[in-house]
């Protein structure tokens, strides 16, 4: 049957797809514009799951303030052109705003949340389909006030941090000690954090490197002691020079302005994941040489 351009219209405003995704929809259910969008929900929950497989590993960093308390999530996509849509930065902080007000106990119960326009599992795979990307609700976490101000600090789209302190109104304080973070990246909060596991297998690594010295047993024992010692200053946010007064260091600064950290929570796109590497001109070859006859 013959399709009205006001009827595609009227689809695509209601769902926000492609002109000629609209008119192929409603070709194929006779000008049904219900039935259309019933249809175009099933083929893009089909489009995402073919998707599924893909590595996402670039993406944004979303960061969402509301009465005194902060979240703050990480939504992957597969390149950096995506990460930039204004559509895919829209559904990140949706999901940071869906986390703060509903504080789900995990990512699969973020998913679940419906705000009206679906639950964000579809709205999710809805925009795989439009965008042609595979995108991933990645993580979340919602940090409330501790008793003192809380900061946060995004650099660009890729890190984000958020830091709440125990005690006091030191606001910049408190951005300071964000944006050290994100420069900084401490794995621990102080040395008591760091696990045994963690210290005994660095202690391991430098014995072995003290033994080779050829020095006394005392002072290998001494040497290890002093770089295992530097070794968890390096790792730790208080043990850390502080990035603005490297003089002096985080622990020795909260003591100046009695205070202490609470929490902090440093997120960077892609971290942990292994992006898969592609080689282009071999990719182009081999397609070539298969349609070759």
């Amino acid at each position: 049957m013959s399709i009205s351009a006001a009827l595609v219209k009227e689809l695509r405003e209601r769902t926000g797809a492609a002109m000629m995704d609209c008119k192929k929809a409603l070709q194929a259910t006779d000008g049904d514009i219900d039935a259309a969008i019933e249809k175009m929900r099933k083929d893009g929950m089909a489009k995402a799951d073919k998707k599924a497989s893909r590595v996402a590993a670039d993406g944004t960093i979303a960061i969402v303030e509301r009465d005194n308390a902060v979240a703050m999530v990480e939504v992957n996509s597969e390149t950096d052109f995506v990460a930039k849509n204004e559509e895919f930065m829209a559904l990140a902080d949706k999901v940071a705003t869906l986390a703060i007000e509903h504080r789900p106990a995990d990512v699969d119960a973020l998913l679940a949340i419906d705000d009206g326009n679906g639950t964000l599992e579809e709205q999710r795979r809805a925009l795989i389909a439009k965008l042609g990307e595979k995108m991933d609700i990645r993580r979340f976490v919602v940090v409330d006030n501790a008793g003192g101000p809380i900061a946060t600090y995004r650099h660009g789209q890729r890190i984000g941090t958020v830091v709440a302190l125990t005690a006091g109104d030191d606001a910049e304080l408190a951005r300071d000690l964000a944006m050290h973070i994100a420069a900084s990246n401490p794995q621990y909060r102080n040395a008591e954090d760091v696990p045994a596991d963690v210290r005994a297998s660095e202690k391991e690594i430098l014995k072995s490197q003290a033994e080779d010295s050829g020095k006394p047993a005392e002072i290998i024992e001494k040497m290890i002691e002093g770089r295992l010692r530097k070794y968890l200053a390096e790792i730790t946010l208080y043990g850390q020079p502080f990035v603005k007064d490297p003089d002096t260091t985080v622990e020795k600064l909260l003591k100046q302005k009695s205070t202490d950290v609470a929490q902090y929570v440093r997120f960077e796109v892609g971290e942990g994941i292994e992006k898969q590497e592609s080689d282009f001109a071999s990719e182009v070859k081999a397609t070539a040489q298969a349609t070759a006859g």
